[in-house]
């Protein structure tokens, strides 16, 4: 019978300590646990262990500062960082000095578990290089849900390598955030950082831009242009709202992916493209793909590394960490220094966010610009949210920006004032009889009662339309088209 693997464990919680061993002694692993770090420092000198667990805060050093010496002495000993600090630098320091996996606090004990089997049968890693730059504190990235806690992870692996990423989130969410994330703190940091957002550059314009052009391509070009793939040349070029590329660019990026080259517009000498691509967009690609509008093999050299950012209802646990932090970037700018109350983070919690973290961090510099009192009350929050919910429409009205984000305030209002039990039932069904009556009485409207009219309008067969007429109790007006 092979020997069990033995694990070395360093926290100076007892209770994680106790839990850790009871769960890999279950699982027919050897356990040494340590509250210190001298002490496993001095149990991996001796040559024992087969994979470290450690803490990062510990009372005589930090684990982080272990893991590169670790590696020094011996190479092939996995390390496995995990803290309560779960910040994206702790993840980035984790990563970069050589630990095999990072996992925030807390944690699952199935997931550590899968982590420490994996790591046991990693094949031998390769000798330490030099000594990585310290990840600097100032956060590119804020939250601490599991949502973010994930993307952290996935961020960190990635700053050690030039794979392609794709990062798709709503508008708002942090895409160009990610990115810079992944450029500051990559292989590429010491390059330039080049960003070009397709939606804002006239489509006749986009090749010339990505390109550059030569002395007398096109009307106008009175001189060589140098493009955005040059311009970025040893760094990372970001490509934003990729999904509204046109199809004559699409082909010409596919082509450079392919072949690592390009060439001007008008120019024949070809280019390398000494870039790491990074692009982002908040639409559905794949949905552009079934309509002919993005190119299939474009989107699967593009996706290589898909990273999804969740919209902020998606990570409500964040907000006052978001809040907070906001508040401090308004003050570090000259705004005055502003708290909120519990009522007013009951306030923000409650919110549907549809312009996710860019609004928020709006409505801090604005709380902090345009009130008085230290403390913000949950009353102002509420009617800063309520005034700013609705956009002005062409009639100078008040307008939801899209149907989705109009239900979905309605829905997030009607939700945060039943905190303390949902006394309705069937809620499902009610919202889709609100949706839908609206919707059929317009469209007999629209077509002056005539039911054919109405159903070919709303794709629906006429006999399903006149039964969800006498089920929604519609009135109907007849004979008039």
């Amino acid at each position: 019978m092979t020997e069990p693997r033995t694990i070395l464990i360093a926290d100076d919680d007892r209770a994680i300590r106790t839990v850790l061993s009871q769960a890999l002694g279950r699982s027919g692993y050897q356990v040494r646990a340590t509250s210190s770090a001298a002490t496993l420092w001095r149990w991996v000198e001796d040559g024992e262990g087969d994979l470290v667990i450690t803490d990062v805060v510990m009372p005589d050093e930090n684990g982080l500062d272990l893991v590169p010496r670790i590696r020094r002495v011996r190479p092939d000993l996995r390390v496995v960082v995990m803290s309560a600090q779960s910040t994206f630098a702790t993840a980035v320091k984790a990563t970069q000095r050589g630990a095999f996996e990072y996992l925030p606090k807390p944690f699952d004990l199935k997931e550590l578990l899968a982590v420490v089997e994996r790591a046991l049968a990693a094949p031998p890693a390769a000798s330490p290089g030099g000594a990585e730059e310290e990840a600097g504190e100032k956060l590119p990235l804020v939250g601490r849900s599991a949502a973010m806690q994930e993307i952290y992870r996935t961020v960190a692996r990635l700053t050690t390598t030039d794979l392609t990423v794709m990062i798709t989130g709503e508008s708002g969410t942090g895409k160009e955030l990610v990115a810079r994330a992944l450029h500051d703190y990559g292989k590429r940091r010491a390059g330039p950082f080049v960003a070009i957002n397709m939606a804002a550059i006239p489509r006749e314009l986009i090749e010339a831009e990505l390109f550059g052009h030569e002395r007398g391509a096109f009307t106008g070009a009175l001189n060589r242009g140098i493009g955005r793939f040059e311009q970025a040349a040893g760094g990372t070029l970001f490509l934003d709202e990729i999904g509204d590329m046109p199809p004559e660019a699409q082909t010409r990026l596919l082509r450079v992916l392919q072949e690592g080259e390009f060439t001007t517009v008008g120019g024949r000498q070809p280019i390398k493209a000494n870039v790491r691509i990074v692009a982002a967009t908040h639409r559905d690609l794949r949905q552009l793909i079934r309509q002919g509008l993005f190119r299939e093999d474009l989107f699967y050299r593009l996706n290589v590394v898909p990273i999804r950012l969740p919209p902020l209802r998606e990570r409500i646990e964040d907000i006052p960490l978001l809040a907070r932090h906001f508040l401090d970037r308004a003050r570090a700018s000259g705004l005055p220094s502003k708290q909120l109350s519990p009522e007013a983070m009951d306030a923000l919690k409650g919110h549907a966010w549809p312009g996710n973290a860019r609004e928020l961090e709006n409505l801090m510099r604005r709380l902090a610009a345009l009130y008085a009192q230290e403390v913000i009350g949950g009353d102002a929050v509420a009617s800063e949210l309520a005034e700013a919910a609705l956009p002005a429409g062409p009639d100078g009205q008040a307008q939801p920006a899209t149907l989705e984000q109009a239900v979905e305030r309605h829905l997030a209002t009607f939700m945060a004032a039943h905190k303390d039990g949902m006394p309705v039932r069937d809620l499902y069904d009610r919202v889709l009889a609100e949706v839908e009556r609206p919707l059929l009485r317009l469209a007999l409207g629209a077509t002056r009662g005539n039911q054919i009219k109405a159903a070919a309008m709303l794709g629906l067969n006429r006999n399903t339309l006149r039964k969800k007429i006498r089920e929604l109790d519609l009135p109907v007006v007849r004979g008039l088209s």
